[in-house]
């Protein structure tokens, strides 16, 4: 019996190894199921591949055939659907299956912990009883209470206990034998939690309950459901409404949000919701608490899940529904290794689970407008606001024609006054971090650059150092110019400088600031959210994390600095990710009480862009960038990948690039190759960086053309340290 196992190695194959010898007694068939653990010898390691296939003979020699170790379960450990959408993925974005497979689990089950949780019960011993009834007995009042509550149960769990008493309490009476333990066992009889679901405390607008009437009625069947709701609208509610249906049936729910900011705020509206069953999975979670929640929702006790876009791949055996919060946003992507897009999987997985799926948007990619277009997706649109609230009031500050201080103009500090005399919270948007994004030698012109990439440092004067937000090279601040010894000056804006200047000239009115730079100490968000939702901070500084769908009630004016940045770039997203930037940082204005008014700052006014937001809202921009889409043969109607390389050897990474550009031959004629392209940072981490783009009229041409080419791309000799990575349907082409 011949083993396939996909295991965790950049190589675009499985491995065949000669069952182990006490495989006959997993299974009553004698042959392991696919989809379980197997620990190989690979190498000098052993390494924990997942069991992809079984044949009676290998390619490989028998004398070169190795034995696998183990076999680490006896059942699979993905559910078939999530076990299909792991092998499509690695097929569709051309990546190695064992690295998918490995991007699907928590670490410790990588390493190849027990999948099904041990619990420890516990219960009073006749010391500790005697220890207890004991007039002479001296123990710390914490202690005496755990050892009263033991004894009032039978027996109980290490986690029951930990809900009432701190862990250390109960090894310190094991510690003295005052309790006994049951043993471990496995945790495998726990069925699906049971749930209450709390009364509403708002009624559904009638745009609200249309939507949730039709999405209800594709519970038992694939759909896909584009919710088209302007911010504030109430999307959540629409979201919390469909969930109570979907596990009041015994299902479960995946909800995916683009950012892991977003995560606290939504288990805490769906657990003041729900009354349990509600895990979190994101990459802030500590190792134990990652496997814990993938624990309980491959057993279904967890019933609803909300996490990142790694929480497409957790196995849920009783999925239900899929709600895909933001569908628009970026991180979605995974843009190193394994480039695959959660949005996309998760659609592709509903279809293949049989059950519907929601992609809430105020400002819908133009891929999913265009498949609401052509009936693909059902399209339910909820126009306004709920209760009073209105969509902010919306104009431009030419920069041309007013002074600033610090890239805070006359107009933008004016309307800041008025509304915070009136009571209102401000957002002060901009999308830099750092204090400043050079520095500038006006004598000689010198401006600081990274040592290893062809890129500028960033000024960070909290930290006394300059940053390379590339590579993540520091270097100290330097005193005077290195060429002339002249003095240095910091030019532009980021957020610590805004932070600075809004502190000086408004030292009354608390500031909270929001970027990757202050987010990155554990529950420093949730920290600055708290502050805000308290009304403690009454100006929020901050980048695009602001943007996620956050819910400021007392927001009145949102100021956006420097808007211009996505106007002349590039890469042919550029524009429509500006657009939605804009249209959502300003819709956290205006969402309670008071009225809400966005101040949009640019060199630009007169730019078509800009004034076609102000004028027909997003959905004027959409219908007019679809249209300039549709021309120039861009994606939606075109599909794309791109072959990404880098080496420290330039001339040697252009000709591997060329080489593989001409080794598609004649396949080049389903397609186009376009390229070799120096990436717009050339040189990142002292590497060169370049990449072909190809185009293909269809996915299927171009699925076509990479299962062909890719292999002959993987025989090409290249420099020394050559990498290389496809990219499938990329979300940035420059």
């Amino acid at each position: 019996m011949i083993l396939q196992i996909a295991l965790d190695t950049p190589l675009r194959r499985v491995f065949d190894y000669r069952a182990p010898a006490d495989v006959a007694g997993l299974a009553s068939s004698g042959v392991p199921p696919v989809g379980v653990r197997v620990r190989v010898p690979f190498g000098r390691r052993q390494l924990i591949g997942i069991l992809v296939g079984v044949s009676a003979e290998s390619a490989i020699s028998a004398p070169k055939l190795k034995t696998a170790i183990d076999i680490l379960d006896a059942s699979p450990i993905f559910d078939p659907v999530t076990f299909g959408l792991l092998c499509w993925a690695a097929e569709y974005y051309h990546h190695p299956l064992g690295e998918v497979f490995a991007a699907a689990l928590p670490s410790s089950l990588r390493q190849g912990q027990a999948v099904r949780q041990n619990i420890v019960t516990w219960r009073l011993s006749e010391t500790g009883r005697q220890e207890l009834t004991s007039p002479s007995s001296r123990r710390a009042p914490e202690q005496r209470a755990l050892l009263a509550w033991l004894a009032e149960r039978e027996a109980i769990s290490s986690a029951e206990v930990a809900e009432n008493f701190k862990p250390a309490q109960l090894r310190a009476l094991a510690a003295r034998g005052w309790l006994t333990t049951a043993g471990a066992t496995a945790n495998v009889a726990l069925g699906p939690a049971q749930i209450d679901v709390r009364a509403a405390e708002v009624e559904l607008t009638p745009a609200q309950a249309e939507s949730v009437t039709a999405i209800l009625a594709t519970l038992s069947r694939f759909a896909a459901h584009l919710l088209y709701g302007v911010t504030g609208s109430g999307k959540t509610e629409v979201y919390l409404r469909v969930i109570a249906a979907a596990i009041a049936a015994g299902g479960q729910a995946l909800v995916l949000v683009p950012e892991i900011a977003l995560t606290p705020q939504l288990v805490d509206r769906f657990t003041r919701r729900f009354s349990g069953g509600v895990v979190a999975m994101h990459s802030a979670l500590s190792g134990k608490e990652r496997r814990d929640a993938w624990r309980a929702a491959r057993g279904g006790q967890a019933r609803i899940i909300i996490g990142t876009r790694s929480a497409v791949f957790t196995s849920l055996p009783n999925l239900a529904l899929i709600v895909v919060d933001e569908e628009h946003d970026g991180s979605y992507k995974q843009h190193e290794g394994f480039r695959y897009s959660a949005r996309d999987l998760a659609v592709f997985r509903a279809r293949r689970a049989g059950v519907p799926v929601i992609l809430g948007s105020a400002t819908p990619s133009l891929e999913t407008l265009d498949n609401s277009a052509t009936g693909r997706y059902a399209r339910h649109v909820l126009p306004q606001r709920p209760g009073t609230a209105q969509p902010p009031r919306m104009r431009l500050v030419d920069l041309r024609r007013h002074a600033s201080d610090q890239g805070l103009s006359t107009p933008a500090l004016q309307a800041m006054k008025q509304h915070l005399a009136a009571g209102g919270q401000i957002i002060v948007f901009l999308n830099r971090r750092g204090y400043a994004p050079s520095l500038f030698c006006n004598t000689c012109g010198w401006i600081a650059p990274c040592a290893h990439c062809d890129a500028r440092m960033t000024l960070h004067r909290r930290a006394q150092q300059l940053r390379c937000h590339h590579c993540g090279a520091h270097t100290d601040i330097p005193t005077t110019c290195g060429r002339c010894n002249q003095p240095l000056n910091p030019v532009g804006q980021g957020t610590e400088r805004v932070e600075e200047t809004l502190v000086r000239l408004f030292p009354d009115a608390p500031l909270a600031r929001l970027d990757r730079d202050t987010a990155s100490a554990r529950g420093a968000v949730q920290s600055v959210l708290d502050r805000v939702h308290s009304g403690e901070a009454r100006i929020l500084v901050g980048t695009q994390m602001l943007t996620k769908g956050h819910h400021f009630p007392d927001v009145s004016l949102v100021v956006i600095l420097d808007a211009d940045q996505g106007l002349f770039a590039s890469d042919f997203r550029a524009t429509e990710r500006l657009a939605q930037t804009i249209t959502q940082v300003a819709g956290r204005a205006g969402r309670g009480r008071l009225a809400g008014e966005v101040l949009i700052q640019t060199q630009f006014p007169e730019h078509p862009l800009l004034n076609r937001l102000l004028t027909e809202g997003y959905e004027g921009f959409a219908i007019s960038a679809l249209e300039e889409r549709r021309e120039a043969g861009w994606p939606p109607y075109s599909r794309l990948a791109m072959l990404r390389a880098e080496a420290k050897d330039s001339p040697g990474l252009d000709a591997f690039l060329r080489a593989a550009a001409d080794s598609g031959g004649n396949l080049r004629a389903t397609v186009k190759v376009l390229g070799p392209a120096r990436a717009l940072i050339a040189r990142r981490a002292d590497h060169f960086r370049a990449h072909l783009l190809i185009e293909a009229a269809s996915r299927t041409t171009l699925q076509r053309f990479l299962d062909d080419w890719l292999p002959r791309v993987e025989q090409l000799p290249g420099p020394a340290g050559l990498r290389w990575s496809i990219d499938v349907d990329p979300l940035e082409v420059d």
